[in-house]
């Protein structure tokens, strides 16, 4: 087979959490800024068909795409790297596959054969993986499979790479083995076995390593490399460590420095320039040399789990960045909050974030919270579920709707003004069907998020079933609190803002989603510099202009 587009293939060995996602994330930023056009994809072991079912707690967020994917977390550091934007395509589940082979086999594709791991599942997986490459739109594709390998669930796409780097031919495929070097205390070294294991049971799929990276706390010294080269059968510069960094956005940088994109390249046949990171390097030095510092509270229920809210943490990083502020985000559990210790934990912030979420589960606690800095003018920002919570939280204490609910929380509401939206009704399977993906917003003139965005209209992406009740628009409206975006095919609403308020903005999108590193989303920017001003009005100063 003749190709023009490289495929990488990045699988991991001793644990999982090492962090394939962020050295694939890193190497593609590296490839990327020598002007290859790269794209990532995740294939995940598991059966589910995609997250949008899982609980945060068990798999963290669910990122959405633009075209209405929902999918793993890693997606959205493959896009705030390299600040291209994924695709239903970039992220594959063994349920997606499995359901694909068996929906032919009902069509009769297969003419009565007996439909088998191999080849119809292994041959699903590799057409799935080629589906970015023969697009035409990328030089190279890194492939990041989820899991460990040796698990059972993992066999079918470590036999399907290992057919591809076959098919594919030589120069045209890499695997890269990312490892543990662990260290013990007791004995005071670093110790190989775990990471020979690793690599001889890959060897026993059939499949060489052709690059280590090896994840570790210390350095490793060059003994230990020469050993793994000669142990594991590959070139000691080859052997590329990675050690503990401050942040994720440090890792690019370190890889750079232990020349991975270099020994990537001189395998693919591919010519080697020196990376362009001076965005990537301007947004670091900000990052790290903050001129001030301000605390956001994120009022949540998945708190326990920083990998729940992943995307807002990062969009918080980037914002902070941008105006050179270090945001300190303080996780605060919605159910434990009421009205006897609202002030106590909120009154030291400087901005509060009600997060998004499913079912009532500590939903009077964000109602509670949004009430607080609604009435002591702290800056608010509401998304999706957030944003709903500020509506029922104005239609109960100012318009006096005592009753006010959502129908999600409390289907015979007296005054939903949040309801099931129409299009939702007749749906009964969870998985996939909720509004997802880019949806147009129109914005209010002279608004604070026309302001913010300095654009009439704008694309964001959703995921939700429950909008803002029209009903309840004109009067909502005359009490103080303006819809200032909405969809111009659907008329629901999508952004609310009380103009009286320093900075109150509640959105029913998810703008999280598309905060890169490039890009910075303007309304983390705006709000984390109204926390900063409201910062410096509570110690008595006023900010230039």
């Amino acid at each position: 087979m003749t190709t023009t587009t490289k495929y990488i293939f990045v699988t991991g060995g001793v644990t999982s959490s090492l962090g394939k996602g962020i050295i694939a994330a890193s190497l593609a930023k590296l490839l990327q800024a020598q002007g290859y056009r790269t794209t990532i994809q995740k294939l995940d072991p598991y059966i589910n068909v995609d997250p949008g079912t899982l609980n945060p707690y068990e798999h963290g967020e669910c990122y959405v795409t633009d075209d209405g994917a929902e999918t793993d977390l890693d997606l959205g550091h493959y896009e705030r790297f390299l600040n291209v934007p994924t695709s239903q395509a970039n992220n594959v589940t063994t349920g997606r596959i499995y359901q694909s082979v068996i929906e032919k086999e009902r069509r009769g594709e297969f003419l009565g054969k007996t439909v088998q791991v191999i080849p119809h599942i292994t041959d699903e997986i590799k057409e799935r993986v080629q589906i970015l490459g023969k697009s035409g739109d990328y030089d190279i594709v890194i492939t990041e499979i989820g899991g460990t390998v040796g698990d059972i669930e993992s066999l079918p796409y470590i036999e399907a790479v290992r057919q591809l780097k076959w098919d594919l031919g030589e120069n045209n495929a890499i695997v890269i083995h990312l490892t543990l070097i662990p260290y013990l205390s007791a004995a005071g070294e670093l110790k190989t076995k775990p990471t020979q294991h690793s690599v001889k049971t890959l060897m026993e799929s059939g499949v060489q390593a052709d690059v280590l990276v090896c994840r570790t706390e210390h350095e490793l010294p060059e003994d230990l490399r020469s050993k793994l080269a000669l142990f594991c059968n590959v070139r000691e510069e080859a052997v590329i460590q990675s050690i503990d960094a401050s942040t994720i956005y440090d890792v690019p940088n370190l890889m750079l420095k232990q020349g991975l994109d270099q020994v990537v390249l001189k395998k693919l046949g591919l010519e080697s320039a020196t990376p362009d990171l001076t965005q990537w390097n301007q947004f670091l030095k900000r990052h790290k040399n903050p001129v001030t510092e301000v605390t956001i509270g994120l009022i949540g229920k998945y708190v326990e789990l920083q990998d729940s809210y992943k995307s807002i943490l990062e969009a918080f990083i980037h914002a902070g960045a941008e105006n050179e502020v270090k945001v300190h985000v303080e996780p605060i559990h919605s159910e434990y909050l009421n009205e006897d210790n609202i002030a106590v934990k909120l009154a030291h912030l400087n901005g509060i974030l009600v997060a998004p979420g499913f079912g009532e589960r500590g939903i009077e606690g964000k109602i509670d919270a949004v009430k607080y800095v609604r009435e002591n003018n702290i800056p608010f920002f509401g998304i999706c579920l957030g944003m709903q919570m500020a509506v029922i939280e104005f239609a109960r204490n100012v318009l006096g709707l005592k009753d006010a609910n959502s129908t999600e929380m409390e289907p015979k509401a007296g005054n939903p003004v949040i309801d099931l939206m129409e299009s939702q009704k007749d749906v009964t399977d969870k998985g996939g069907t909720m509004r997802l993906g880019a949806w147009a917003c129109d914005l209010k003139p002279n608004s604070i998020v026309h302001k913010v965005y300095k654009a009439n209209a704008i694309m964001e992406r959703h995921r939700h079933r429950y909008e803002f009740n029209n009903k309840y628009k004109a009067d909502v409206e005359a009490a103080g609190m303006i819809a200032t975006g909405i969809n111009p095919d659907t008329q629901l609403v999508e952004i609310v803002e009380i103009p009286e308020h320093p900075w109150f903005v509640g959105v029913q999108y998810h703008p999280e989603y598309k905060s890169t590193v490039a890009n910075p989303h303007p309304l983390f920017v705006a709000f984390v510099k109204a926390a900063l001003k409201h910062k410096n009005k509570q110690k008595g100063v006023t900010m230039a202009q």
